[in-house]
């Protein structure tokens, strides 16, 4: 097979534009993505992963796209996130945080012990478990790879790397798929509604046809994009400092936690100050910028790396997605309350334990333009699934590994 074709990073970011518009197109011609809440960037970035998993398996034309631009929309998305958050929010959301943290924690090992029992029984060392498990469905695509050299030492199996990332690309699949119908199902078989309903939606705008749509101004964009830019710059400078005490730590994250500080001391300093956060302007910057990044992310996916493993990842990731079905119906849901919030957070949760963040709120988006707002999810799940998971999530990996 010839070298990859690169695609370059200009390219990348209009294939992901071209991409998201073929999903939206997708999802209006056909009624079952609506009615499943499926986000427009995973119709389209599905189908196009899907041409270049064909492109590949029939005429051996391998594609490597250039993703520096997806991540500068993912650090635009997560600082929007924080935009809007509010500390009355944050104070809100203390109890429900700390059970979703809990409920993260469970979710964890049982993960592991998933992926360890599937492990074994087809013949596996027992550590290369966690590759199965939270390494690489919470974790993600940066987990598996980070620890998988150290799988590969311990158990002396060569092909951990590429394990890692087979069973995250799977993960991501699934999860950009399940959010949705989980929520569909609880909230209309529940009859559930937002607790406040006119409230604004924390990212994207509204779907309902029969509203006048938001008046969305050149300088309120411009406005909103500053503030943006603004928390990004703070997010790096606080992401050197977190860097210099030992932590490691996603970028995004400081630039949300930057985002919110800002966002907040705004508003205490300068009451009068023309709005930034929960505009309609921000509301289109993050719902776009989320949009861009899934896109890019799912149509760059190599599916092949999931053929290679074959029968072993399909029994063991649909173990894993009837476990996380089950927790989250049976165990989460009840669990935060049972109420239309719970019920978001399920979508989002569903999305974050086989796969990411981003997918998760792009679920929860899904949801919330459909059904109502709910602000404080999308304040206490990035939070869990971006900053403690992953240092709860390394614990748990290195113990298993070190067994």
């Amino acid at each position: 097979m010839d070298m990859p074709i690169l695609i370059p990073n200009f390219v990348t970011a209009t294939m992901g534009f071209a991409v998201f518009v073929i999903g939206a197109m997708l999802n209006s011609r056909f009624d079952i993505l609506r009615r499943f809440n499926i986000p427009e960037a995973v119709s389209g970035g599905l189908l196009a992963s899907l041409v270049v998993l064909a492109l590949y398996e029939i005429w051996q034309i391998e594609l490597s796209f250039d993703l520096a631009a997806r991540d500068v929309f993912l650090l635009i998305f997560f600082a929007g996130i924080g935009l809007n958050a509010r500390f009355a929010d944050l104070v809100a959301g203390g109890k429900p945080l700390l059970l979703l943290l809990g409920l993260t924690l469970a979710m964890i090992v049982l993960q592991n012990v998933v992926g360890g029992v599937g492990a074994v029984l087809f013949g596996y060392p027992l550590q290369a478990g966690v590759l199965f498990g939270s390494a690489a469905l919470i974790g993600g695509h940066g987990t598996a790879i980070a620890w998988a050299p150290q799988v590969a030492e311990v158990t002396g199996l060569d092909a951990a790397p590429e394990v890692g990332v087979a069973v995250a690309t799977l993960g991501l699949v699934l999860a950009a798929l399940i959010g949705g119908p989980i929520a569909k199902y609880l909230v209309e078989t529940r009859n559930l509604t937002p607790n406040r309903p006119d409230e604004e939606l924390s990212m994207g705008l509204p779907q309902d046809p029969a509203a006048p749509p938001p008046a969305i101004s050149a300088l309120g964009a411009m406005r909103a994009m500053l503030f943006l830019n603004i928390a990004i710059i703070l997010g790096y400078g606080l992401h050197g400092l977190i860097a210099e005490l030992g932590l490691k730590l996603p970028l995004f994250v400081p630039c949300l936690i930057a985002a919110i500080i800002m966002a907040n001391l705004r508003t205490a300093l300068f009451p009068r100050a023309p709005a930034v956060s929960r505009t309609p302007e921000l509301a289109f910057i993050s719902e776009f910028s989320l949009g861009a990044f899934l896109a890019m992310s799912l149509m760059s996916l190599q599916l092949w790396t999931i053929a290679e493993l074959g029968l072993t990842i399909l029994v063991i990731l649909g173990a894993q997605t009837l476990m996380t079905l089950l927790f989250v119906l049976l165990v989460l849901f009840p669990v935060m309350g049972g109420g239309y919030r719970a019920a978001v957070l399920a979508a989002g949760f569903g999305g974050f334990a086989l796969g990411a963040t981003p997918t998760a709120i792009a679920n929860m988006n899904a949801v919330t333009k459909r059904y109502g707002p709910s602000p404080i999810a999308f304040v206490i799940l990035p939070l869990v699934s971006a900053f403690f998971v992953d240092l709860a999530n390394a614990v748990v990996i290195q113990t298993i590994v070190s067994f």
